[in-house]
């Protein structure tokens, strides 16, 4: 790959507005600077008449005032609130209500009575009760939703808050008028049933174990600056004493235009839409920022120790502070981290640990801020390992950097990865919009990021050698992750607010506005698969090809029509072949030879497929083919090393029993279908031990002589057809019959499991009928409408109304192939002491479909808008036929999806639940700590039972 130096070049287009583009810049971005400041980011991608939209705003929790943490966060949800026009109904009448809330948060802030602090929040309850009758919940969602925008969604970090969409072009006015009405002004609306919310999610998040560790990482890293000093989701006691009054002063400081930007990648004209932001933005007036003192950290001069504990897995993690993002320490901590993990490829651990089995797993990231940054190891030890051991071997292959004792053509391999990954990314319009996003926060140029990868390269490894002497001292930070009990757990109690009253059926004069203005529709197209894939036969193979139009990296797939249904040990099959070479190459060596040509090989097992997938440079991918038939056609069994494999599967089993995900996933899995199934259906400890290596190694040597089809995505289809026969095999073995698991009817039991955590999580899982094709419409209006989304019925009953979880939804999910159930899964995670009221609301919603015609109308018209606005491109063209083919359908069904949305009634979507959902008996899944556990409640459900954790993984 050839380097260029860029540089800006400034413009003038024709209705005179100036923009900087970077000549060369293949994506052509152009940049423009409004007289209030207001940064746009403009860069066409004509894959969908779509535009992604972020508006990302150069402010975080660093901000925080250091009496008010989380602040910005809370922010972030209550930009979704609406404004003095969207979602009221009566603004005059509403606002002096929240004048006088926002009054008794500064008497409940300062009083110190715990006693008096309760009378006050009484009264904040009484008052806010009499405000949410001017209320109408969700408008921003409900107007968001109604343009068919997809990925409505925010994030806070340390130094970004960035809101997003994805809207339809045709609607792009409209996402305008609604996003320049709420960076308009602040309306604290409903203020006290979302901050129970964040409540939720700061309890949600004492129960993730990897953000303990990085509290205290960040703690010790940076013991004065606000990057380890205020998380994002605040301090506890800053959460139960908010001041609106703080929050209003942190919008009108921060939510400048001069501190914010709007980057748009997609389908639209350059000077329409400078144009259109313009009229929309340009009137925000620009305002000064607050001054800020820098925060300098001392150098740290000694090793850091720091201890957490938790019910998962002990781990180990080693971090050195680094200099902010894009300067010389921060690229050379970048470049080291990959030199020692480059997505499991070939760096050092990757192969001298992970490889060769010496622990579960080991990783080195870097991650470079705004100010400062960081490099980081984790190593999870083996059972007979401590961590000091696991400690020592990662400082191991530090000292094989300060030595030099890596390959010379690593370093170019790497600098080549990170080109091709670049590459990748910026292909899709989101991919381009995060880039953009991502620069603007950290105060760069796209000049600068254009050129960073000559950056990078300009470093040798004489660089990286005397960088690694300098940087890798003793004066780094050190968690040790133990398993015990989490001594650090920080509840934040329900404060008892009264539930509020949801307005379903009023609109504001503004939402009935932007629903009322017509725009031009858009057309859906759907594809003529047999137009776009083109076929022919490589011997006796079926060969498809799509052309990749974007840039150089092509894809070949080998797809075997069989998975672990018709052979359970597949996918250990191709796990071991991980750890094994050949007779002339070491596993070591294969890693280090796909890497130097930059082609990565996947293996993909599902219970009815088999792929076989290389990506990589197009010029590069004969070789990769040839190098991996050799490996599999010649790999060498070494019992030794598949004893070594069988103790790590071994152990990580042992390590998903003590992990909360993993354990609610079979869980979940035990309450669909019960204790024989997929998931527990592996093979055992001991015929793992038992086995001999070479009953997994031939099935690696004979899976080529199987049926299975190829996709070839790239340009040259005929260059590919010269070579590819040359690889094909006769086809000698036929494929065994696939094995029948149940799928057993839901009856109404309850299953439990006990695990040391802060909430509960409940989900009821029922089995429907039969998949219809006939339904999938009704499916996707149901699911907008009632289950899913910022502005479905669930969510607001759930969070707006009760603030009963951060996250709740109601999902119908139809079967991927024909002749099995449909599936309908509910989910709240909550407090203990709300699973009561979480349980009563659920059933109650779900007892009678909700009737609001505006609410339905708003779901299908988006629902049809997101249909209309969608394209099928790239990959994804040939293996959606794929999974058509499982449902017996051979064209873009997304036609028959849209017909049935255009003709259905809110009837019709009664009649649907009232038929496929209503009758159904669920059965449950509930994990969290047994004391807390409200058995009236659980009792309501049906038949309880305790699952121990053999039941559950049937090991």
């Amino acid at each position: 790959m050839t380097d260029k130096r860029y540089n800006e070049t400034t413009h003038t287009d024709k209705n005179n507005y100036e923009y900087i583009t970077i000549p060369n810049d293949e994506n052509k971005v152009r940049i423009y600077t409004l007289k209030n400041g207001l940064k746009v980011f403009l860069a066409q991608n004509f894959d969908a008449p779509r535009i992604q939209t972020y508006i990302p705003v150069r402010t975080g929790s660093n901000n925080d005032p250091s009496d008010n943490t989380g602040l910005a966060h809370y922010l972030e949800h209550m930009m979704f609130k609406g404004t003095s026009k969207l979602g009221t109904l009566d603004w005059e009448k509403e606002s002096e209500l929240l004048s006088e809330i926002s009054e008794l948060y500064e008497q409940h802030k300062a009083e110190q009575n715990p006693e008096k602090k309760k009378e006050i929040y009484t009264k904040i309850d009484d008052v806010s009760q009499q405000a949410s009758k001017f209320a109408i919940a969700n408008e921003y969602d409900k107007a968001i939703s109604s343009l068919g925008a997809t990925g409505t969604n925010a994030h806070t970090w340390f130094d970004e808050t960035v809101y997003k969409n994805n809207v339809p072009n045709n609607e792009f006015e409209k996402w305008l008028k609604v996003e320049k009405e709420r960076f308009s002004e602040l309306t604290l609306r409903l203020f006290h049933t979302e901050l129970e919310s964040v409540y939720e999610e700061f309890n949600r998040a004492q129960d993730n174990d990897s953000r303990l560790v990085n509290y205290e990482l960040m703690d010790a890293l940076f013991p004065t600056h606000p990057n380890g000093q205020q998380t994002t989701l605040g301090d506890p006691d800053h959460l139960k004493n908010p001041s609106m009054k703080a929050i209003h002063k942190y919008f009108d400081e921060y939510y400048v235009p001069n501190n914010y930007a709007i980057v748009l990648v997609g389908d639209f004209d350059f000077e329409q839409t400078i144009q259109l932001v313009d009229q929309y933005f340009g009137a925000i007036p620009y305002r000064e920022l607050p001054k800020k003192t820098p925060i300098i950290e001392k150098p740290i001069t000694e090793i850091v120790k720091r201890t957490v504990k938790s019910p998962t897995t002990p781990r180990v993690q080693l971090a050195w502070r680094t200099e902010s993002y894009g300067s010389n320490e921060a690229i050379l901590a970048d470049i080291t981290a990959n030199l020692l993990s480059n997505r499991g490829e070939a760096g050092l651990l990757d192969l001298n640990i992970n490889q060769t089995q010496k622990m579960l797993w080991a990783q080195a990231y870097s991650v470079g801020l705004k100010e400062y940054g960081y490099f980081s190891m984790v190593a999870v030890p083996k059972e007979n390992q401590t961590l000091d051991e696991a400690k020592d071997m990662m400082l191991e292959q530090i000292e094989l950097l300060k030595k030099g004792e890596f390959p010379d053509w690593m370093l170019p391999a790497i600098i080549n990865d990170f080109k091709l990954q670049r590459m990748k990314a910026l292909e899709t319009a989101d991919g381009l919009a995060t880039n953009l996003y991502d620069t603007y926060i950290k105060g760069r140029t796209w000049e600068q990021e254009l050129n960073e990868m000559d950056d990078y390269s300009r470093f040798t490894k004489e660089d990286v050698v005397a960088f690694a002497n300098e940087f890798f001292k003793e004066n780094y930070v050190i968690i040790n992750k133990e398993k015990g009990i989490n001594d650090k757990l920080l509840r934040v109690e329900n404060p008892g607010i009264t539930p509020v009253k949801i307005n379903r059926e009023d609109q504001s004069e503004f939402l009935k506005q932007i629903i009322s203005e017509k725009t031009e529709d858009i057309q859906p197209e759907f594809i003529d698969y047999q137009k776009e894939i083109k076929t022919d036969l490589i011997k006796d193979k079926k060969l498809s090809f799509v052309k990749n139009k974007y840039n150089d990296i092509a894809q070949v797939h080998f797809i075997f029509p069989f998975g672990s249904d018709n052979d359970r040990d597949l996918g250990i099959s191709t796990q071991v072949l991980q750890y094994l070479g050949t007779e002339k190459l070491s596993p070591e060596d294969l890693k280090k030879d796909f890497f130097k040509i930059g082609v990565s090989n996947d293996f993909k097992t599902s219970n009815n497929q088999l792929t076989v997938s290389l990506s990589g440079l197009e010029e590069n991918l004969e070789e990769g083919i040839a190098l991996l038939q050799n490996w599999m056609n010649n790999v060498q069994p070494d019992q030794e090393i598949y004893g070594q494999f069988v103790e790590t599967v071994l152990e990580n089993r042992a390590a998903m029993k003590k992990d909360k995900n993993s354990i609610m996933k079979g869980l979940t899995s035990y309450t669909k279908v019960g204790g024989f199934s997929r998931f527990t259906d592996v093979i055992s400890k001991e015929e793992l031990e038992n086995s001999d290596v070479e009953v997994f190694t031939e099935r690696m040597k004979k899976l080529f002589k199987f049926p299975y089809q190829i996709f070839f995505y790239g340009k040259d289809i005929e260059n590919f057809k010269g070579y590819i026969g040359k690889y094909v095999e006769d086809e000698s073995l036929q494929i065994p019959e696939p094995k029948e698991y149940p799928e057993p009817e839901t009856i109404g039991n309850v299953y439990f499991t006990d695990y040391d955590m802060v909430q509960m999580e409940m989900s009821k899982i029922g089995r429907g009928n039969e998949v219809n094709t006939g339904n999938f419409g009704k499916i996707n209006v149901f699911n907008e409408y009632f289950g899913r989304g910022l502005s479905s019925i669930v969510f607001q009953e759930i969070r707006e109304s009760k603030s009963l979880a951060y996250s709740a939804y109601v999902s119908y999910s139809a079967n991927s192939e024909l002749n099995h159930p449909d599936y309908i899964s509910t989910y709240i995670g909550t407090q203990p002491d709300k699973l009561q009221i979480a349980v009563d609301t659920m059933a109650e919603l779900m007892h009678e479909l909700p009737q609001v015609p505006t609410q339905f109308e708003n779901a299908k018209n988006a629902a049809l808008k997101q249909i209309a606005s969608t394209r099928i491109t790239r990959t994804n063209i040939f293996f959606n036929t794929l999974r058509l083919k499982k449902l017996n359908i051979h064209h873009d069904f997304r036609k028959d999806i849209y017909q049935q949305i255009e003709a259905l009634s809110f009837d019709d979507l009664k009649q649907f639940y009232n038929t496929e959902i209503k009758p159904i008996d669920f059965n449950t899944a509930i994990i969290g700590k047994k004391e807390n556990l409200n058995m009236y409640a659980v009792n309501q459900m049906g038949t309880f039972k305790e699952l121990s954790l053999k039941d559950i993984f049937g090991h």
